[in-house]
């Protein structure tokens, strides 16, 4: 998610466009959203209870950091695909596809 509006907050700010975007609603929980605010250049990384159960706070930690030394090296595109790679890697372990898979959230980038 792109946010327009200014932010001091990110993680606050994306915990609650995971509400409104009806992430929750995942039978697994397994939900992940990264939000970014280009006014205040900053952004957040947040997973769903399930996701969160699996990965725990240091997860979050490192791939923030990982995506910040990008950032500031001025490579936005490659700090958002390492974000995007860092947590298909979490999910594909902890959440594997099987034979009755659906997509349960839209693919759209809002």
């Amino acid at each position: 998610v792109v946010s327009p509006r200014k932010t001091e907050e990110p993680v606050a700010l994306a915990q609650r466009e995971f509400e409104r975007l009806g992430m929750t609603q995942t039978a697994a929980r397994n939900g992940v959203l990264i939000l970014l605010a280009p006014a205040t250049r900053r952004f957040a990384v947040v997973g769903d209870t399930g996701v969160h159960e699996k990965c725990g706070d240091d997860f979050w930690s490192e791939v923030a950091a990982a995506m910040t030394a990008e950032f500031q090296r001025g490579d936005f595109t490659a700090g958002l695909v390492l974000g995007i790679e860092r947590c298909g890697t979490l999910l594909a372990e902890h959440f594997p596809r099987t034979g009755n898979d659906r997509n349960e959230l839209p693919d759209e980038i809002g």
